[in-house]
């Protein structure tokens, strides 16, 4: 039987007018009626985006991120308004994009991202490893990392800790010819430095005390595959000196003797230290030095990409709700300012820990505030000035008061009655119209979350929004 390519069609609101039942000849389709966008499946070979209006939901903007280069057709229906330059720029920032006609012809299948500055990564690899590649600095890397993954060259991952080394590793071997072969992670620096050499390269019965069978070391067990050797730096000189023969020959020498064996694997290192400044004191030798450095990687900071913590917070707040078996919760607004003005001194992983423990500790509450964050001031609130780096102030980041985590000041509705009188149903709805949009914001488009957030019924909720106009009957109903 011939499985047919998946299409999903994000129709913001807009009447189908059947179209997905005449693509069914070509396409397997799936259809997302709701006037907010939801995140296109993972195995997806093409989203369709309804574009309609001058500005993109604010939604989309930060599905990008996490999409990287999945196919995506901007369509517009026949009879539709002519779009401004404006307008289609708008639209067209969105990344790599198509634009096409809504009709009975179905798209064609084979659709691919124009080249730009996207990166080339599937939208499943994206979710999967929870890159981004908003930031110049990121493209940069995750150029290397496609580049370094079609060869089998030697890579060398640099950067400070928790800025996702090992993340870019497992990326490359995702992405390479050999992704279904092992890949095999060692943190050198956890190994100590008498064990080391035997569980790199094996060795045979009798070789040392309590060496009662033969075993093939690591960089056996990843033959065909990758072999990830994080804190290089930390190895011992003798280590040293086998881990050169093995890139240099392609085969290891196992202790206590016997032929060498050859190996087929790609070797990625990382290292959180300066190598040049140990291999000038003498700690690091010069030649595997430069056998290391044949595709170097610089990780940034997370400080010098600010702009991509929201998207990796998201990121990590929908996983650690799966992992944890909780349900899914969203982050405030007011909470994305707050986490791209911090210093992040332990990168990405502390990132991902403080949403950690953030969710685990708001309890039964669908949405994080500010308050919930107040843990970081301790450590990072109250850093002078003085700590914060270059970049920072480059990138036009103002550095972080304590004041910052102050919570937020109530909503206030008071107002004083003009002279001439007002309509006060006009000023109700009004006022019910924002707050059930900002819930609409905060729960991503979901109904039943923004009515909890609302103290409603989904019933009166859904009631409201078609009385507010908010959305259509038709398209509410076909949405839940």
């Amino acid at each position: 039987m011939t499985h047919l390519p998946r299409l999903h069609w994000s129709t913001l609101g807009d009447d189908t007018g059947g179209l997905e039942h005449r693509w069914a000849a070509l396409w397997e389709v799936s259809v997302d009626r709701g006037a907010a966008p939801a995140l296109a499946p993972r195995d997806v070979d093409l989203w369709v985006i309804s574009a309609k209006g001058a500005w993109p939901p604010p939604e989309l903007n930060r599905m990008m991120a996490e999409v990287a280069a999945l196919p995506i057709l901007l369509g517009m229906k026949p009879d539709a308004a002519p779009m401004d330059t404006k307008a289609l720029a708008e639209w067209g920032s969105l990344g790599s994009v198509r634009w096409g006609m809504l009709g009975p012809e179905p798209p064609m299948p084979g659709l691919r991202p124009r080249s730009g500055t996207t990166t080339q990564l599937s939208a499943s690899q994206a979710l999967a490893f929870g890159l981004v590649g908003t930031s110049a600095a990121m493209q940069d890397v995750l150029a290397r990392a496609r580049a370094a993954a079609a060869t089998r060259a030697t890579v060398l991952l640099l950067g400070e800790s928790g800025t996702g080394k090992e993340v870019i590793a497992r990326a490359i071997h995702r992405m390479s010819a050999d992704n279904a072969e092992p890949f095999v992670a060692v943190h050198c620096g956890a190994i100590p430095e008498n064990l080391l050499e035997s569980e790199l390269f094996g060795y045979n019965k009798g070789a040392f005390t309590d060496a009662r069978k033969d075993t093939p070391g690591k960089f056996r067990e990843a033959h065909g595959g990758t072999i990830f050797l994080d804190e290089v730096g930390t190895m011992p000189l003798s280590a040293q000196v086998r881990l050169l023969r093995v890139l240099q020959e392609r085969e290891v020498q196992p202790l206590g003797g016997g032929a060498p064996v050859k190996v087929d694997v790609r070797v990625v290192t990382a290292s959180n230290v300066d190598l040049w400044k140990k291999m000038q004191d003498g700690t690091f030798r010069e030649d595997l030095f430069y056998r290391l450095e044949v595709v170097p990687i610089t990780m940034p900071p997370l400080r010098a990409r600010r702009e991509e913590v929201p998207f990796l917070a998201q990121h990590f707040l929908n996983r650690k709700a799966r992992e944890h078996g909780l349900y899914p919760k969203a982050l405030h607004p007011s909470v994305d300012p707050l986490l791209m003005s911090l210093p992040w001194p332990g990168n990405v992983r502390q990132l991902e820990n403080a949403i950690e423990r953030a969710i685990v500790l708001s309890g039964t509450r669908p949405v994080l505030t500010r308050e919930d964050f107040a843990f970081l001031a301790e450590r990072m609130g109250e850093m002078p000035a003085s700590n914060h780096t270059p970049e920072a102030t480059t990138a036009g980041f103002v550095p972080i008061a304590v004041d910052a985590f102050a919570p937020l000041p109530a909503v206030a509705f008071g107002m004083d009655l003009p002279p001439q009188g007002l309509d006060l149903n006009q000023v109700v709805s009004d006022m019910e119209k924002t707050l059930m949009l900002q819930s609409l914001a905060i729960t991503r488009g979901n109904k039943k979350r923004a009515a909890d957030l609302l103290g409603l019924k989904r019933t009166t909720f859904l009631e409201k929004m078609k009385r507010l106009d908010l959305e259509d009957a038709e398209a509410t109903e076909a949405a839940e």
